[in-house]
């Protein structure tokens, strides 16, 4: 009976321009999400480990400052000045090692060995599992990440020259170096894990808590006053960040402000095409529950019949909520599929430019598209049984 009642004044007009602005907004909203996660890698070129918005910082070496001897360390104060500016999150200090360090592997019967240096930054700026960036001293292993012009100058400058095989960077993170440590009159091997490879960071870094054990047993100990520092800055397009370094006669090293420059513009991109598309299903969903609200006017009457005779507010409502389940579910499918289309013809654009971009999974838009799903079934089952027991409490 209640189905019949739906079925004779169901304007179809509706809820197909319901459906089609529906499908509209949540196209809009999942590329929106799924482009974003294909195209951030080649902002932050592989360093998934470091914070994105970040500068490194240090002081211009001059040959006058050399040969009067000028330190080009950060005071206490200076840390602080630069803290206290408002598009800093946070400052950390580069640590040296105070030891020497050797490194070696071996590699078809070719023993390779280098003098090295270790850096470390505190732990909250690196962005690693904290079971796979900790030192145990009883294990012997540390974690390191190293620049990936390391590996392209062993791969075509030296491998080529010593016909030597290439090393991917997968290969290359399962092999162990062997890592010798010397200072105070002491030596200790080590073996080095490779966590990761940066295209930002021009220096080889472990974690801070072996920095700090190595120092003390191997080194001077004590932290001696830093000579670089990594910034943490909120907005990458922030002019005051430039302006400050150059007044202060520091220099930023890399172009690792231009790179969040660029991510964070994406972000601010993303987010207003994410705004678009969610009003646009917002004005969609008005309607949808408009058009359930004419519906239920317009069988008013035999409602209220149907509630006095025994049927109960769930069962008249339970109609009215699966058609507006039904087409949501349809809306997510077809939205979803849209996607999946337009990514297919994107991705391989990417992987031109990046072979890491685009190698992700649908699962964002996937996971943002069903919460979006819920989120808007749930509220249309609330609103369809509140009216509906609007109408038993009057008869009542």
């Amino acid at each position: 009976m209640i189905w019949k009642l739906l079925k004779q004044h169901l304007s179809l007009s509706q809820l197909i321009g319901f459906f089609f602005a529906n499908v509209c907004g949540m196209v809009i909203v999942l590329l929106a999400v799924q482009f974003y996660r294909d195209v951030l890698p080649i902002f932050t070129q592989g360093d998934s480990f470091m914070k994105g918005n970040y500068v490194i910082v240090s002081k211009k070496v001059s040959t006058l400052g050399t040969i009067v001897g000028k330190q080009t360390t950060f005071s206490s104060g200076d840390i602080r000045d630069i803290e206290a500016q408002s598009f800093v999150e946070g400052v950390g200090c580069f640590i040296p090692s105070q030891f020497k360090v050797s490194a070696g592997m071996g590699l078809q019967g070719i023993r390779m060995s280098t003098d090295l240096f270790f850096e470390s930054v505190p732990d909250a700026f690196v962005d690693v599992k904290s079971e796979k960036w900790k030192f145990d001293p009883a294990s012997d292993e540390v974690p390191i990440i190293i620049p990936r012009n390391y590996l392209n100058l062993y791969n075509f400058g030296f491998a080529q020259s010593r016909n030597l095989p290439q090393l991917s960077e997968g290969l290359i993170g399962m092999v162990n170096l062997d890592i010798r440590i010397m200072g105070n009159g002491q030596m200790k091997q080590l073996k080095g894990r490779i966590a990761g490879f940066s295209n930002r960071l021009n220096t080889i870094l472990v974690p801070e808590s072996f920095i700090r054990w190595a120092n003390t047993h191997y080194g001077e100990g004590g932290d001696a006053a830093p000579s670089r520092l990594i910034v943490e800055v909120n907005n990458p397009a922030d002019e005051r960040i430039v302006q400050y370094f150059q007044r202060k006669g520091y220099e930023m090293e890399g172009n690792e402000l231009d790179a969040g420059k660029t991510a964070w513009l994406l972000k601010v991109i993303v987010g207003v095409v994410l705004s678009v598309g969610l009003l646009i299903s917002a004005l969609s969903f008005y309607i949808l529950i408009l058009s359930i609200y004419l519906l239920l006017q317009k069988n008013m009457r035999k409602l209220e019949t149907l509630l006095l005779i025994g049927y109960s507010p769930a069962q008249v409502a339970r109609p009215y909520q699966v058609l507006t389940v039904v087409l949501n579910l349809l809306v997510l499918t077809l939205g979803f599929g849209l996607v999946v289309c337009v990514r297919s013809w994107y991705v391989p654009v990417l992987s031109a430019l990046l072979p890491e971009a685009g190698g992700g999974s649908l699962v964002p838009a996937l996971s943002v598209g069903i919460v979006v799903f819920l989120f808007v079934s749930v509220l249309n089952l609330y609103i369809i049984r509140r009216k509906v027991n609007a109408v038993w409490f009057r008869k009542k």
